[in-house]
């Protein structure tokens, strides 16, 4: 019942094929399916939204403050005003890659745009917790409930280029993302951490518990940020202390020169880095030329689970940011941290490292990586191996 199903038909405002026809907005359809013995909500949709943005001042700073103006824009900047009412995909002036029909003007230079990329997609109605490790990889691992895809923590990308320091997309790619907190990767647009848009769109106040925001590949429900009113919930996962005396840093001040032996254990401790990073007063520079600072927390490795977390009350998350409580069950949260009513992605951000539950055949996604296919329940489109 928490889908968004698009039952009058409702096209794109902005948003065209390459042809010129319209492209349908949020889920086309939501029916029940058994497959083997197995009961499915099965998903159809493109994953377009149907956002629509009214600028704020905050917003016009963060155009205004970006590091590369005279080739991020097309002319003397944005071309937008506070209070005017933006759709998905309208022209902001960005110099883009986007085509006109695709929106150009609208994404800033960075991944691909989005597409009108039909999805199909299989969720458990009966959940199954996982008996063994199945990490959430890049690429889709769940739909948001208008069928915008729901990513992980990471981009792709490295310190580098090298396999360590795996950059964190809500910082690493805060630049190329919409005004929605969205982009694409292989045409399909999706959201890596909390969106004022998503909430929006999930009806969520921040009164009371969060509404589902989503659901997971495993079946489990995905809920706003919002464990109660004025209370946040609280992942457990933590930024590691790279002062020169720390158990969770490398022996010198700032330094990155080692990893946690395993995130889910810091009593493990450290050992040797492959490679190192850039200080925590260093800098890193993305695929679109932007330079950010890194501080403690920029990079995966830059956190562990505290294990000790959890027991201090309900609204603190497990390992796989969820937890269960009241009549909700087990569901998973998108977390921020909430000051002065700025939101701040806090990591894992949507939900992961690892899934709570396990993953099936023809589900949307696999134990580490992305799914364009595979078991009875039909193909499903997601972002590749290398996109953000």
């Amino acid at each position: 019942t928490s889908w968004i199903v698009n039952s009058s038909s409702e096209v794109a405002s902005v948003l065209r094929e390459d042809d010129g026809t319209t492209i349908l907005v949020n889920v086309q359809s939501a029916e029940e399916e058994s497959v083997n013995g197995s009961d499915y909500v099965v998903i159809e949709t493109t994953g377009i939204p149907n956002y629509v943005v009214t600028i704020t001042q905050d917003m016009i700073d963060f155009l205004e403050a970006r590091n590369q103006q005279n080739s991020d824009y097309s002319s003397n900047g944005h071309s937008v005003s506070v209070g005017e009412v933006i759709q998905f995909g309208s022209d902001i002036g960005y110099d883009g890659q986007c085509e006109t029909n695709l929106g150009y003007g609208y994404w800033p230079p960075g991944p691909t745009c989005p597409e009108n990329v039909d999805k199909t997609g299989y969720f458990p109605i009966s959940t199954t917790a996982a008996d063994e490790d199945c990490e959430a990889g890049l690429g889709v691992m769940g739909y948001a409930i208008n069928g915008v895809s729901i990513y992980n923590w990471g981009d792709g990308q490295s310190y580098n280029s090298e396999g360590t320091w795996q950059s964190l997309a809500p910082f690493a790619e805060s630049t190329d993302v919409d005004l929605c907190g969205g982009h694409a990767a292989e045409g399909d647009y999706h959201h890596h951490f909390y969106s004022d848009c998503w909430a929006v769109t999930a009806g969520d106040q921040a009164s009371g518990h969060s509404p589902v925001y989503g659901f997971s590949a495993d079946g489990y429900p995905v809920y706003g940020p919002w464990h109660d009113t004025n209370t946040p919930a609280v992942s457990c996962w933590k930024s590691r202390d790279y002062s020169a005396s720390s158990t969770t840093g490398c022996g010198s001040e700032g330094v990155r020169s080692c990893v946690m032996v395993d995130a889910f254990d810091p009593t493990q401790g450290t050992t040797s880095a492959d490679n190192n990073g850039p200080t925590t007063s260093g800098s890193y520079t993305n695929l679109s030329g932007n330079t950010f600072d890194t501080p403690a927390g920029f990079f995966y490795e830059d956190h562990y689970f505290d294990p000790n977390c959890p027991a201090q009350g309900d609204r603190y998350l497990d390992e796989h940011n969820g937890h269960d409580h009241g009549d909700l069950g087990y569901h998973y949260h998108v977390t921020a941290t909430v000051a002065d009513d700025v939101y701040t992605p806090s990591f894992p951000f949507t939900y992961g490292p690892n899934f709570a539950g396990t993953l099936d055949d023809n589900g949307v996604t696999t134990c580490g990586g992305t799914s364009v296919g595979g078991g009875s329940g039909g193909g499903q489109q997601g972002g590749g191996p290398g996109g953000p």
